[in-house]
């Protein structure tokens, strides 16, 4: 004995293996979630990438403005020829690279991983995760308890 109340609780049923989902499938379809959450996160590096050059290059306008005002126009006028609005690569700005890496990549990925679960899982989530957590928790244990509380009214 643990010491805990033991409870019969497990996962909600959005969170239960349907009967057809093997061992195997379930650990598939955790790996294609997990490589899904890997260009979840790319795809906001990819955001970082798209805001932090638009504000470096918003960020031009004061250095061309303060080049005048410091008596260099010539290097202000390079500076606003040469590198304000410039494409990061040949006919894009970043906004492209970031639409097209939505359309070309991210969304078809998004939509497989949809179906894949739909069809392989009837549409639950996570179960790869559900079925770590009932391993790994404590049953009975007010911290481990399979879901969360109810919403209070």
């Amino acid at each position: 004995m643990n010491g805990y109340q033991e409870a019969p609780d497990g996962p909600d049923e959005s969170h239960r293996r349907p009967a057809e989902a093997d061992d195997r499938t379930v650990e598939a379809l955790g790996a294609l979630s997990k490589a899904l959450e890997t260009t979840e996160r790319a795809r906001g590096r990819l955001y970082d990438f798209h805001q932090l050059t638009g504000g470096a290059d918003l960020e031009l306008d004061r250095a061309v403005r303060l080049l005048r005002e410091a008596g260099h126009p010539e290097w202000a006028e390079k500076v606003s020829s040469e590198i304000l609005g410039r494409n990061v690569i040949p006919g894009h700005w970043t906004f492209q690279i970031v639409e097209a890496y939505n359309a070309t990549y991210y969304r078809p990925f998004q939509d497989l991983e949809s179906s894949a679960v739909r069809e392989l899982a009837r549409g639950r989530d996570h179960l790869y995760e559900a079925q770590m957590k009932e391993e790994r928790r404590t049953r009975g244990h007010p911290d481990h308890s399979a879901c969360p509380p109810p919403p209070s009214p």
